[in-house]
């Protein structure tokens, strides 16, 4: 074995020097004097790890076997990873994609209900079609990924558990090896090969979206954990390795993209290259030490450096000194945000030691085709090729891929009583149980007699899809009832099934309301479900500027009843003014759908005994103000409200009393004007027509839609204006729109305007409504009110007071649109120039009556 090892060893070494003499579009804008000193200090600060795995020479031998028997375009397919809304099982049989993927929201045949037997008919036809060579001549198998981050996510009635962040507070590694070992078993349920786990980020700005994807802000809980959920995932290297019990694993995302500037997702990373080992590195030395064989490219940059096109990072550190010969994978479409790259064509991210293009929509085609184009002009080596598609063929081969049955004949393949199996769903409960943290229990509160009654209220009592948060069957996790997760038990329920069973009384009540007083009130409440960017935000102030949880708190404690707060969150929040409202309080974190884990503790036996005491420790230190958004263990001046580890259990003292600073600290001085529509609209809006019930997103410069007609139109520049006809035959909008809600509410309480200019092709003769909505739209304006109407044909500049639509009910804090204009009647208006301006309320030239 030690011979084997070492000659393998030489060849590694041999590859390796011939990938890393390539300099052509190696890097976007790294120059050599640069990456002479990055290699300088590479071996100073990175280890070369210990890997579990190591090489084998027959599996080595078959690799050098199929490189030389394969074409170019056969080696490429290898190297192209498309989605599967973007291609058909023919395009497989075509072209031989190497690996595929779903997104999240994604499912076979574009049914989110899809059954389990629905994955595996997919995995099997694409399976059977990249082995058929009658087309492409090759018979290498595909590989299937998806993002099975908290369980087998994308799947109806799969076993979901707490995201990350819930895990860490529970710090137990066994426990967390035991959850991905569940989920393999539900992954391969469905007939997939490969998941794009564990996310090994280590968040130093909460405010980043993807915060409940990390573990901790301490690199040594992600270190281990990253270790577990590969052993789970995979296996353990010495016994059952990729077996037919087990699937690929992913350590993601390469590299520091828990450490971005004001927690800016796919941001930039301006940590020391020691700092970036030290904090960011920690779970691929775990992870990768236990043998995981793929790792995901990052959004992020470093120094300004894009890690997809990033070669001393992703060739010279990871694959060169730390010793990994597994697959690195791209992130969707990453390769096109390098320098001089689109998601159509990237040499640079070849070159620079990316093995696999994520290349959903569809431009996986003509980068399919400029791929082969380059590497036959010499701007990709051969060499670089062959180095790819042998780490691919590694894994594959290691896993067994050339060697097990179909995906419709593997162990557990079409077994849809293992997808959501009571055995997994108890792992799933007791992972609930351990994460949450009771950070607040005045008058020793906790825990409840189950005998007696209980109040239950909050808008995530009885919402299963909030309890899970994002990345649950949608990639939002938005969009979802109850009836999405059958078997899942949300958290009301879980409490009226014990309250019940022990002779008590239960009352579910949406607003707090009640007929008899109850004896105590579990109110459960938090943030909505978001994923990746979507879930920014500028402070962690929970409802800044719609307290509507706060007032259903205060409400109650108004009437002498005893409130329990049970909050969901991705992160810790600053939540001074819920707090002093509770008598209790615990950061449940987003538990998944086992909520009966938090009646579990939350109550006692019926004999009155302690039924489950807390174990979760924060894993995130806890907010003293809004704006303390990257205070985290080790920090110069640590001072949060509640520092690292914390977390009573039933018999502690408490510590927080009633009179915590309720004074946020922000500051809206420096706040910018945020533009909306200025030539284009500005991501992340985009525009919408609607007539009647139909909608169209608008693609280009003109179109007809029914009862409104489209166009651009030139106001300073080309096409910097839009022009909206509505033809009176029905109620039609021209509606600026986002996918997910954004928060503006600094706007409004920075005495924020709403600007644009606007022009009168035709006297307003009917009602133009202007109106803004946060999922349901407010009350309108009529424009006949706020525009000069004696200017017709002449562009005009208006601006109306936000507050004017907050008091009609707008919730800024969550808005999906900004700007909706509709008439039932006939108009023609041209408008540009749409943006929020802060401080410009006394100026506006429209103000609330």
């Amino acid at each position: 074995m030690n011979t084997r090892f070492t000659l393998n060893k030489i060849a590694l070494a041999t590859l390796v020097a011939s990938v890393t003499t390539l300099t052509a579009c190696s890097n976007d804008n790294t120059n050599q004097a640069d990456t002479t000193k990055a290699h300088a200090s590479a071996e100073q600060i990175w280890p070369k790890l210990n890997i579990a795995v190591k090489k084998d020479a027959e599996i080595e031998a078959q690799i050098a076997s199929y490189l030389n028997s394969m074409t170019l375009e056969q080696k490429v397919a290898q190297m192209i990873q498309p989605e599967i809304r973007d291609i058909t099982v023919e395009d497989m049989r075509k072209y031989g994609f190497g690996s595929y993927l779903n997104g999240g929201g994604a499912f076979p045949n574009g049914d989110k209900h899809a059954t389990p037997q629905d994955w595996v008919a997919l995995a099997e036809k694409m399976y059977q079609a990249s082995i058929d060579d009658s087309i492409d001549g090759s018979k290498i198998p595909t590989m299937w990924g998806t993002d099975a981050v908290h369980g087998h996510n994308n799947v109806i009635g799969a076993t979901l558990f707490p995201h990350n962040i819930g895990l860490g507070a529970a710090n137990n590694p066994d426990l967390i090896e035991q959850i991905a070992a569940v989920t393999a078993v539900e992954v391969m349920a469905t007939g997939i090969d490969w998941v794009f786990a564990p996310t090994v980020a280590v968040v130093r700005d909460d405010r980043w979206g993807r915060t409940y994807e990390g573990y901790s802000e301490d690199p040594a809980i992600v270190r281990e954990y990253s270790a577990a959920i590969v052993n789970g995932l995979q296996g353990k290297a010495d016994e059952d390795f990729l077996s037919d019990k087990r699937v690929i694993s992913t350590v993601k995302h390469f590299l520091g993209d828990g450490g971005t500037v004001d927690g800016d997702d796919q941001g930039n990373n301006i940590d020391s290259e020691q700092s970036l080992f030290d904090i960011h590195a920690q779970g691929y030395v775990g992870g990768l030490s236990a043998g995981s064989q793929s790792v995901m490219a990052s959004f992020n940059s470093w120094n300004g450096v894009k890690n997809h096109g990033n070669k001393y990072l992703l060739t010279d550190v990871l694959k060169t000194r730390m010793g990994f010969d597994g697959f690195v994978v791209g992130d969707w479409n990453g390769h096109g945000q390098i320098k001089g790259c689109t998601n159509e064509s990237c040499p640079q991210a070849i070159n620079a030691g990316l093995d696999i293009f994520m290349v959903p929509t569809g431009a996986w085609k003509p980068l399919y085709e400029n791929t082969i184009a380059q590497v036959k002009s010499g701007e990709i080596s051969m060499a670089r090729i062959d180095d790819a598609v042998a780490r691919v063929l590694r894994v594959k081969l290691r896993a067994g891929l050339f060697d097990k049955p179909s995906p419709a004949n593997r162990l557990y393949s079409g077994k849809t009583e293992l997808i959501g199996a009571q055995d997994h769903r108890e792992v799933a409960r007791q992972a609930v149980r351990e994460s949450l943290v009771l950070l607040k229990n005045k008058n020793d509160l906790l825990p409840l007699s189950p005998n007696q009654h209980v109040l239950i209220t909050g808008d995530g009592a009885d919402n299963i899809g909030k309890q899970s948060g994002g990345w649950s069957i949608t990639w939002q996790g938005t969009n979802n009832k109850n009836a999405d997760f059958p078997g899942a038990t949300s958290i009301y329920k879980g409490l009226e099934e014990q309250v019940t069973a022990a002779g008590g009384k239960v009352t579910l009540s949406d607003d707090g309301s009640f007929e008899q007083k109850p004896d105590v009130a579990v109110v459960v409440f938090g943030e909505e479900p978001y994923a990746e960017g979507h879930g920014d935000r500028d402070n962690l102030e929970f409802e800044r500027g719609n307290k509507k949880s706060l007032a259903l708190l205060k409400s109650l404690k108004a009437q002498g009843i005893n409130v329990v707060s049970v909050f969901i969150s991705g992160r810790p929040m600053w939540v001074n003014s819920e707090l002093n409202a509770s008598d209790a309080f615990v950061a449940a974190w987003l538990p998944g759908t086992e909520g009966g884990g938090v009646a579990d503790v939350l109550l006692k036996t019926a004999d009155g005994s302690v039924n489950h005491d807390f174990k979760g420790k924060l894993s995130f230190s806890w907010p003293k103000t809004a704006v303390q958004t990257t205070v985290n263990k080790g920090d110069k001046d640590y001072s949060p409200l509640l520092p690292y580890g914390f977390g009573l259990t039933y018999g502690d003292k408490n510590i927080l009393a009633d009179n915590l600073d309720e004074n946020s600290q922000l500051d809206n001085s420096s706040l910018t004007s945020m533009d909306i529509l200025v030539g284009a609209p500005v991501a992340p809006w985009r525009l919408l027509l609607k007539s009647g019930d139909e909608l169209l997103d608008v693609s280009s410069s003109t179109h007809e839609f029914g009862a409104i007609k489209y166009r651009t139109e030139d106001k300073v520049v080309q096409e910097d204006a839009r022009q909206f006809n509505f033809n009176g035959s029905e109620k039609a909008s021209a509606e600026i729109v986002t996918s997910f809600a954004e928060d503006t509410i600094t706007y409004v309480e920075a005495n924020g305007v709403i600007s644009f200019d606007i022009k009168l092709n035709q006297a307003l003769v009917n009602e133009l409504l202007l109106a803004m909505c946060s999922g349901e739209c407010g009350e309108s304006i009529n424009l006949a009110n706020v525009v000069d109407s004696s200017l017709l044909s002449k562009w005009q500049s208006v601006s109306i007071d936000l507050k004017c639509f907050a008091d009609k009910g707008v919730n800024f804090a969550s808005l999906t649109s900004p700007f909706s204009l509709h008439s039932s009647g006939k108009a023609s208006v041209s408008v540009s120039d749409i943006k929020f301006v802060p401080n410009k309320a006394d100026e506006a030239t429209f103000k609330c009556k």
